[in-house]
Formats: structure tokens, C-alpha cells, sequence
């Protein structure tokens, strides 16, 4: 199943940082660093990631980023950004947009 897979890969991405707690949260399985969720395995495949309001315009640039939605037409706002699983198949992509997540989890 694409979430399990992705979940193994993103608790392998954060192994070497501060303790994680793993939640069901999201329609998926959510990683929870300093009491902030990081990121979500989806079960679409997709990333859910919560990065910076400062930065979402940014990165929603990226053609694997969209405006994250609870459902059809229901955005989560800024700083909530929904990742292709498709690109995050790729190492560099899930490296990249974990490191993003932990950058904002550790500034507030």
C-alpha cells in the first residue's frame, strides 16, 4: 500500500532527529516532532506537509505542490501543503520537502 510505504520512508527520513510520535490524524499517518505534526503519509500516497506561512506562496511553485484540502474544495489554509506521491517516490524530494517541515517545526 503507497501510505505504509511512504510512512516507512518518512519515519526512516526523521530517525536521525529529535524523539517523533506518530499519530492517526489527517486521513493518514501523521508525524508529530516537538508536539507540531511535520508531515502525513496520506492515503492517497501523498505528503501532507505543514511548513511556513512565509514560504507556502514559494513553494506552491513547485509542480509536485498543491494547496493541501479536507476534502473537495475545503482548503487547509497557509502553511498546509499536499505533495505528489509521485515525486516523493524520489529520495531528494521526500529529503527535501521533510527538511523544509522540520525548518518551520524548529522555528516556533
Amino acid at each position: 500500500m503507497a501510505q505504509e510505504d511512504l510512512a516507512g520512508r518518512v519515519r526512516a527520513g526523521l530517525a536521525a532527529g529529535p524523539p517523533v510520535r506518530e499519530v492517526a490524524m489527517f486521513g493518514g499517518r501523521s508525524f508529530m516532532v516537538n508536539g507540531k505534526m511535520v508531515a502525513a503519509a496520506r492515503k492517497t500516497g501523498d505528503l501532507l506537509v505543514r511548513v511556513s506561512p512565509d514560504r507556502h506562496a514559494e513553494l506552491l511553485g513547485r509542480p509536485e505542490a498543491a494547496q493541501a484540502e479536507m476534502g473537495a474544495g475545503r482548503s487547509m489554509g497557509e502553511g498546509w501543503i499536499s505533495v505528489s506521491g509521485d515525486a516523493v517516490a524520489d529520495q531528494e524530494q521526500l529529503a527535501f520537502w521533510l527538511g523544509v517541515a522540520l525548518e518551520f517545526n524548529r522555528s516556533g
